[in-house]
């Protein structure tokens, strides 16, 4: 330890000796100030230091002795710590050689370690020593070939990483010899090169290089150079080559030489890089005159871009349309260029030459000019078409020679005109399309569809000739748009009636139009419009469509576009809303509620189905039955649009009024509600129901959106009258007013059955009556079949004996004719003989039927009926037989000759002078009244009308219907023979009902 302290002590001592005489040497056991070092103003940190035998390392890892200290505990990334050495102003060979130490405890690097050498107080360039890890002490030389007059100024810097540790230096030492580990280098001159050109630098160096040194050319603020060469002459000599590549202004600027070795680096001095742009003229020449084959003109060089002198002036010429040009030097500020070409057009530019390679600059802006030319020989000839397009036509012509222009430099010039909006256009272009040996032009915004007058017109600046007029049509083109204010559409809830007008423009024939559809949005969100969309297409004549089989309360998109035969043109939208339809209310198949009593009727609501709007709101209509005069007709149920509170209804005599209210969100599933309950239902007051009081309920629901209000509605329940009557009498007898079809008497009125059930009922009915009838239709034809055989046989069996009845007749006339002639009393006694073959006569006014027994109580109000067909027919129901009764009393014959009036039977042949005899005595009686028939006096009549009747109260019984107007065929038959319509309103009693069976099949046999 001993020996060490003393090797370390004497090692301190020779250094401190060996400083004496250089400035910015220091090994930092004296205070920083009296070495001549400073801390930077503009770092983010300083260095410290640390004198061991004034105050020891006491942190593990950081060296020991007196050096400069750089601690990075605790510090961000990128922070920064500058040491500045004093101005050196060396004249001759001196290294610079210090220590350095950067270690950390976790073994990253806590930082760089950058040296930089700053010349003149001049900028500080990029570093030219750095280092970012060493485990121990090291040693580095700086072989910096700058001498006085200039001065230079060297500046150790850390960077910190983030991480812990130490940066540290120690005996900087300014050494009076040349460094042993790194070569110096000669003074680097100053180059000066043209623009564009290589600029190379020769750096010389005393000392030895390997192939592990590194060398380069640095600048300041410009791209640094690669090595290009480098060439050893001996051990203690080489050359190093450097290339600025294309240089150009950026380039210029202050260039060093740099070789890192093991031991250290070196440093040259900096030279400048001078880079020159070769002279170029600012203006063109000016022409003075110009002839056929020569051009005079002035050079107009005196102001130029770029570095003189100027050395030498060419001039350059070309022709404007070939590749042909030619370069003469020129010695005056004036020259004549001769042997030209006639009506050429020329560049002629200068051409300025500095000194140095790559001097002469490009060509000045160069002078346009033309020789002279002559008049044309004729115009264009063969003006054709190539090609037609709806908005421009191309045309061509036969090439041009110089023999017709006699000038190369003319105008070819496109005339054409057409009409337009009423009014001639005239336009001109002009085509540059004349060297082509397939000249042509396009002349383009034509109208489509119009007729264009084309010609052509070769000019140059000594005359003019046109070519012959061509005629051209423009071709279709695709329409404009349709106008927008001319689409119009017809709404409706599932239909939109739209139309429109052909485009402004139709460029063409219109022959077809496209309109596409898309629902865009609906005021019911539920509803899916991916499947409203579509296509259709209509004629070029046809400016309308009906749409339909869309959706109520939807707002569609159409779009419409016109066709010609190019295609279609721009397309145009609108928008259109269909109306909102009425909520599909729910089937109510049977109108039977869910409980009822007296004065409350219980019953399941369910919820409608929105059609194009949500539902709005609900309401339960309670309408009351009252008798109608009117006769009943096929019922159609209409809505309740206006809401009647129920204590407004007696005021407005009306019938209905509205029980409750709710949204349409109080009612999301089936639920029971109960008419009658005496509560509030949105200001509605539901009362309590009338027993004795017949009401029909309604259940509604309202979609209101867009201005509309919707409604639908359906019955859920009926309820009857309840009313108990005490009979006083068995029998009651009803002659109501003609036209009067309301039932007399308490009884609970039936609710008419729906329109698709009744006319199930009355399918049925009328089928089975078709059947019936036919059955009797065919009966009665075998039946007639058969009768006529039997008939047909009896003729020809009586033939005989009928003649010779009738020699007897004939004689017995003519001998008895004034004895019977005078005896009516004989005739009458002959027709009691000859009762309809011993049948007797009913008479009409013993037609009754009887009744049984009833009691003063009945109940459900079903009541016996007696039915009054006239003053003298009285039906009464039994479920006896009928009774017939009959007489006939004879009359004088002086006072009634005659029965008048009455059902004759029909006499045989035998007996009809004995029959005339009869006639004879009856006043006013001859074969007009024997054969007269009276609807009213007949039996046979009589019973049909009644069977009728029955028929018709059979029919209102199953089909809730009166038939008005029977069609009866018979020709002294007809409705008014009928009995009174009040025992057709009596006969449907239900114990009744059954009994008109049986009578149908002799009805249809009778009528």
């Amino acid at each position: 330890n001993a020996q060490a302290g003393t090797s370390c002590y004497l090692r301190a001592l020779f250094s401190f000796y060996l400083c004496v005489y250089f400035t910015g040497c220091c090994t930092f056991d004296e205070p920083l100030s009296s070495c001549g070092y400073s801390q930077s103003d503009d770092d983010d940190l300083n260095w410290d230091q640390v004198n061991a035998p004034i105050k020891p390392s006491s942190s593990q890892g950081m060296p020991s002795g007196s050096f400069m200290l750089v601690n990075t505990s605790g510090r961000f990334a990128g922070q920064k710590a500058h040491l500045l050495l004093p101005h050196l102003k060396e004249n001759d060979t001196h290294c610079i050689d210090f220590h350095y130490y950067v270690s950390s405890k976790t073994g990253s690097s806590p930082g760089t370690l950058n040296i930089y050498v700053k010349v003149n107080d001049g900028p500080i360039g990029s570093p030219i020593w750095n280092t970012s890890i060493t485990a121990t002490w090291n040693r580095a030389e700086l072989a910096i070939s700058t001498f006085w007059p200039n001065f230079y100024q060297v500046v150790f810097e850390v960077v910190t990483s983030g991480y812990p540790g130490y940066v540290a230096i120690d005996e900087v030492k300014v050494l009076g010899h040349p460094c042993t580990k790194t070569p110096h280098f000669l003074r680097l001159q100053s180059v000066e090169v043209n623009a564009g050109q290589f600029a190379t630098f020769q750096c010389t160096a005393n000392g030895g290089t390997d192939s592990g040194d590194r060398l380069w050319l640095q600048g300041i603020y410009v791209r640094d150079a690669p090595l290009k060469d480098i060439k050893v002459f001996n051990f203690r000599r080489f050359v190093a080559l450097f290339s600025v590549v294309n240089a150009t202004k950026r380039d210029a600027g202050n260039y060093r030489c740099m070789i890192r070795t093991e031991g250290g680096v070196g440093v040259s001095n900096y030279a400048e890089l001078i880079v020159k742009e070769p002279p170029v003229p600012i203006a063109p020449p000016q022409l003075s005159s110009v002839g056929a084959t020569y051009l005079w003109i002035q050079l107009n060089a005196n102001s130029i871009n770029g570095d003189g002198p100027i050395i030498q002036r060419e001039v350059e010429y070309r022709t404007s349309s070939g590749s042909w040009y030619d370069i003469q030097p020129v010695d005056s500020t004036s020259y004549k260029i001769g042997h030209l070409d006639p009506d050429t057009e020329y560049e002629i530019s200068v051409l300025l030459t500095r000194p140095g390679e790559g001097g002469t600059g490009s060509p000045g802006p160069a002078l346009r000019t033309r020789t002279k030319c002559a008049d044309p020989m004729r115009g264009p000839r063969k003006l054709e078409v190539v090609e037609i397009k709806s908005r421009q036509i191309t045309v061509c012509w036969e090439p041009f020679g110089y023999n017709v222009t006699r000038c190369h430099r003319y105008n070819l010039t496109v005339h054409y005109r057409y009409q337009a909006g009423g009014q001639e256009q005239v336009r001109e272009e002009v085509s540059w399309d004349t060297e082509s040996s397939h000249p042509q032009h396009t002349i383009t915004n034509l109208s489509p569809y119009t007729n264009v007058s084309i010609k052509l017109v070769l000019m140059n600046p000594e005359g003019r000739k046109e070519s012959q007029e061509l005629v051209v049509q423009t071709d279709e083109d695709v329409p404009s748009a349709v106008p927008l204010e001319s689409i119009q559409g017809s709404t409706f809830e599932e239909k939109i009636f739209l139309q429109w007008r052909e485009p402004a423009q139709t460029y063409g024939v219109i022959t077809l139009y496209e309109i596409t559809y898309k629902a865009v949005s609906s005021f019911d969100p539920e509803i899916d419009l991916s499947n409203q969309s579509g296509r259709v297409s209509k004629l070029g004549n046809e400016t309308h469509y009906l749409f339909f089989g869309l959706y109520p309360g939807t707002t569609y998109s159409f779009t419409i576009r016109a066709s010609t035969a190019k295609g279609f043109g721009p397309p145009i939208t609108n928008q259109f809303t269909t109306k909102i339809s009425a909520p599909s209310m729910p089937p109510y198949e049977l109108e039977t509620p869910l409980n009822q009593t007296d004065s409350t009727v219980t019953v399941l609501l369910k919820p409608a189905q929105s059609r194009g709007a949500p539902v709005s709101v609900y309401q339960i209509v309670v309408e009351e039955e009252r008798p109608r005069r009117t006769k009943k007709t096929t019922e159609i149920l209409k809505c309740y649009p206006v809401p009647i509170h129920f204590q407004n209804a007696s005021l407005l005599n009306s019938q209905y009024y509205f029980a409750a209210e709710f949204p349409a969100n109080g009612l999301q599933a089936a639920q029971p509600f109960t008419i009658g309950d005496n509560k509030t239902y949105s200001g509605f007051w539901n009362t309590p129901l009338l027993p004795h009081k017949s009401y029909s309920i309604y259940f509604q629901a309202a979609s209101r959106a867009n201005g509309e209000t919707k409604i639908d509605c359906v019955r859920v329940a009926t309820k009857a009258a309840i009313i108990v009557t005490q009979l006083t009498t068995p029998y009651i007898r009803i002659a109501p007013a003609a036209g009067d079809d309301q039932l007399t008497g308490a009884a609970t009125r039936k609710p008419d059955p729906e329109p698709e059930k009744q006319t199930d009922h009355t399918v049925k009915i009328a089928g089975v009556i078709a059947g019936i009838l036919l059955f009797v239709i065919i009966f009665l034809g075998v039946v007639l079949v058969m009768k006529k055989r039997k008939l047909a046989k009896k003729r020809k069996e009586t033939l005989s004996s009928t003649r010779q009845e009738m020699t007897v007749m004939v004689n017995s006339m003519d001998k008895s004719y004034t004895e019977q002639g005078t005896n009516c009393d004989e005739a009458f006694s002959f027709m009691d003989t000859h009762n309809l073959n011993g049948r007797s006569l009913s008479s009409p006014s013993s037609f009754t039927m009887k009744t049984n027994t009833l009691s003063t109580t009945v109940p459900n109000s079903y009541y016996p009926v007696t039915l009054v067909l006239d003053e003298t027919h009285t039906m009464v129901s039994d479920t006896s037989s009928l009774v017939q009764s009959h007489t006939y009393k004879k009359r004088d014959p002086v006072d009634v000759p005659y029965q008048t009036g009455q059902l004759h039977p029909a006499i045989r042949v035998a007996d009809l002078l004995q029959h005339i005899t009869q006639m004879k005595c009856a006043e006013g009686y001859g074969f007009k009244e024997e054969y007269e028939v009276s609807a009213r006096s007949n039996d046979l009549i009589t019973m049909s009308s009644a069977l009728l009747a029955l028929s018709v109260c059979y029919l209102y019984h199953r089909t809730g219907k009166i038939i008005t107007q029977p069609r009866v065929r018979h020709k002294n038959l007809s409705w008014k023979s009928l009995p009174n319509s009040s025992c057709i309103k009596l006969c449907i009693q239900r114990n009744g009902s059954s009994s008109v069976l049986p009578v149908l099949p002799m009805l249809f046999f009778f009528h």
